[in-house]
C-alpha cells in the first residue's frame, strides 16, 4: 500500500481511538456539587439520595405539595445540575404536581461511572422508589433534551400515565452523526440512547414539544419519533422556539397546563 495512504489512515484510526476514549468530555458537561453544598428554593423541597448500588448515590430534588394531584420525574439535559435545572420545577409545581429531579452520575453530588447501561439501571430505580408511593397513573415522565432518552426507556418498561419529550432526538447516534458525518459514529459512540426503538414499545400516550428553529436537535427528529405511532404519539411544534429556550414562550407553558389537567 502506498506509504501515503497508511499514514492517513493511521492518523485516521488514531483520532477514532481518541475519540472513543475522551468522547465522555464532549456528551456530558456536569457541574460537580460539593456533598455539603446546600440547595436552597423559595418552594418546599427536600434533599433525596438514591443508593443504587455500593459506591453509587444518585442526588435528587424533591419539589412537595400539601395535596399533589400526581408527580413529573424529570430527566434533564446534559449540562450543569440539579442545583440549575430546578429552576424549572415552577413550571409543574404550580398545577399542583409534585416534581422530582435527578443528577445522574458524575452531576451534582451523584457518584459512580458512567456508562449506558448503568445509567438506565438508575433512572429506573429512581421511577420503582417513586412509584412505591405514587401510583404509575398519576406518575408522569419528563425527559428534556440528553433526559429524552433515559424518559422514554423508563416509559417503555413502566407504566406511567404519560411521557413528556421536551426538544428529543430519534436516537443519540443520529444526533451525533449530525455534527461528525465522516466517522463511524455508530461504532465508536458509547452511548445510543435509542429513543426511536424504546418510543415503539411505550404504552402510555407520549407528547413531544419542539422548537422550528431548535438548530442543535432539528425538529425533523421529532417528526420522525411520532411516525413511530401517530395514534398514541401528539407532536407540537413551538414556532420560533429554539433549543434552551422553550420554557420563555407561552405557548410552552399552556400546553404542559393542558396536558396536566387531563
Amino acid at each position: 500500500m502506498n506509504p501515503l495512504l497508511l499514514y492517513i489512515l493511521g492518523g485516521y484510526l488514531t483520532l477514532l481511538f481518541i475519540i472513543y476514549l475522551v468522547q465522555e468530555r464532549f456528551i456530558f458537561k456536569p457541574e460537580k456539587l460539593h456533598q455539603d453544598f446546600k440547595y436552597k428554593y423559595d418552594i418546599p423541597f427536600e434533599e433525596l439520595f438514591f443508593n443504587v448500588a455500593p459506591g453509587v448515590k444518585i442526588n435528587g430534588l424533591h419539589f412537595y405539595n400539601p395535596k399533589p394531584l400526581g408527580l413529573i420525574l424529570y430527566f434533564h439535559g446534559n449540562t450543569r445540575s440539579i442545583k440549575g435545572w430546578a429552576k424549572y420545577a415552577k413550571d409543574f409545581y404550580r398545577f399542583n404536581y409534585d416534581v422530582v429531579l435527578v443528577d445522574y452520575r458524575g452531576f451534582g453530588k451523584s457518584t459512580g461511572k458512567r456508562s449506558e447501561n448503568e445509567m438506565l439501571g438508575d433512572m429506573q430505580y429512581v421511577y420503582s422508589k417513586l412509584a412505591q408511593t405514587y401510583s404509575e397513573d398519576h406518575l408522569i415522565v419528563y425527559g428534556r433534551s440528553l433526559g429524552s432518552g433515559f424518559a422514554t426507556k423508563v416509559a417503555c418498561d413502566n407504566n406511567p400515565r404519560y411521557l413528556i419529550l421536551d426538544s428529543p432526538y430519534f436516537s443519540f447516534t443520529k444526533a451525533i452523526e449530525r455534527f461528525l458525518p465522516i466517522l463511524p459514529v455508530r461504532l465508536i459512540l458509547r452511548f445510543h440512547l435509542r429513543t426511536d426503538l424504546w418510543l415503539s414499545k411505550v404504552k402510555c400516550h407520549t407528547y413531544i414539544l419542539h422548537g422550528s428553529r431548535d438548530w442543535l436537535i432539528p425538529i425533523s427528529h421529532s417528526e420522525k419519533l411520532k411516525a413511530i405511532n401517530p395514534r398514541m404519539i401528539t407532536l407540537i411544534t413551538i414556532e420560533g422556539g429554539g433549543h434552551n429556550n422553550l420554557p420563555s414562550f407561552d405557548a410552552y407553558h399552556n400546553i404542559i397546563r393542558d396536558i396536566l389537567k387531563y
